[in-house]
């Protein structure tokens, strides 16, 4: 009979799998990865647009892509924050 830790381990483990499944793979093979809390690549890839638009924006005077660069950026600054999905205390 299966003592009680376990039946709590293995329904970590599901959840685990459900919400990240790269993260839990590469426990199971020993090799690290970052969970998904702390992957900021799309951030960065939004911060980069963002900054790109803003630069072209000035060099030509165009204020659409000023404004665009701005509002990408505000989207983009919160993206970083990895407890952005847990609801403040």
């Amino acid at each position: 009979m299966g003592r009680p830790d376990d039946e709590h381990l293995v329904d970590l483990a599901a959840r685990l799998e459900c919400d990240d499944p790269r993260f839990a793979r590469a426990l199971g093979s020993g090799r690290p990865a970052r969970p998904r809390e702390y992957r900021r690549t799309g951030a960065w890839c939004t911060l980069g647009v963002a900054v790109a638009l803003l630069t072209v924006g000035m060099a030509w005077p165009e204020g659409f892509l000023v404004a665009a660069g701005l509002v990408l950026a505000g989207i983009a600054v919160p993206m970083f924050d990895p407890h952005r999905d847990r609801p403040p205390r």
